[in-house]
């Protein structure tokens, strides 16, 4: 069956109460130096594919097989990096969240597990939130004490020239069993005022983080510091430091997430 098949069928069952579908990816040292993908597979909208490799590092792009995630879907990634492994996931374009048949809010979580000596670069594209949608984002991170991670986030309001719809995201980063990293943003329609305001978004349409677990900088921690016009550097309470920026486009949110990483690299 096509990839375009099953998307149809799929589209066929959404019906009023949606789409409830997981993509899972274990990542494990293959014995030769590299990375072997043991498990990696996904269900309706989910598509996981191996991409080229490099070096001892796997690569995974999520290919959406479907539009969304609608009203009333319920979606769930998985990624699970064992010891000494290596991982690298991005996204072909892209999620777009849209308004369903039903006015229930859509889900999308995201589950990512690494364990000592493991590495996972979680760097999937942005989030639109189109006008009428209603989305909550949960991602959770748990890494063992020797584990790395980075992970991007980029959100935007609205596609050009229109109202967003209302955004709900959820981020937890545990390391070594202690939480470094627990925070939730509620943008657009509904969510709680003050959310366009100075504190907060201070009117721009993308907002954008980026979470770096390394166990070095349990002994040297980044310095906090700005970044740029709305970006900044904030050490976390473990080996991790949050990048958080805020644009008034994609274009220009990625590109401040960028220079502040590379000056994490010069630190």
């Amino acid at each position: 069956m096509s990839r375009t098949d099953v998307a149809r069928e799929t589209a066929g069952a959404r019906g009023t109460a949606g789409v409830r579908a997981t993509a899972r990816v274990h990542a494990r040292r293959d014995g030769r130096g590299g990375t072997a993908l043991p498990v990696l597979d996904g269900e309706g909208p989910l598509a996981p594919r191996r991409t080229r490799s490099a070096g001892a590092e796997a690569r995974v792009t999520l290919v959406g097989a479907m539009s969304g995630p609608l009203g009333g879907d319920r979606l769930t990634v998985e990624a699970d990096v064992g010891e000494g492994a290596r991982l690298r996931v991005g996204s072909a374009a892209a999620t777009i969240a849209l308004p369903g048949q039903t006015k229930d809010e859509a889900r999308y979580d995201v589950r990512l597990t690494v364990a000592d000596g493991g590495e996972l670069y979680w760097l999937p594209e942005q989030l639109i939130a189109a006008r009428g949608s209603d989305l909550y984002v949960t991602t959770r991170a748990d890494l063992a004490a020797g584990a790395r991670l980075v992970l991007r986030e980029e959100q935007v309001l609205g596609r050009a020239g229109e109202e967003p719809g209302r955004l709900t995201s959820r981020l937890t980063v545990r390391s070594a069993g202690r939480c470094v990293l627990d925070q939730e943003l509620a943008c657009g329609p509904g969510a709680p005022g003050g959310w366009d305001g100075p504190a907060v978004l201070a009117g721009q349409r993308a907002v954008g983080q980026v979470v770096v677990v390394c166990p070095e900088f349990a002994e040297r921690p980044p310095s906090a510091r700005t970044a740029g016009e709305g970006a900044a550097v904030l050490p976390l309470a473990g080996p991790a430091v949050l990048v958080t920026a805020v644009a008034p486009d994609a274009l220009l949110l990625r590109r401040l997430l960028d220079e502040a990483l590379a000056g994490l690299d010069r630190d």
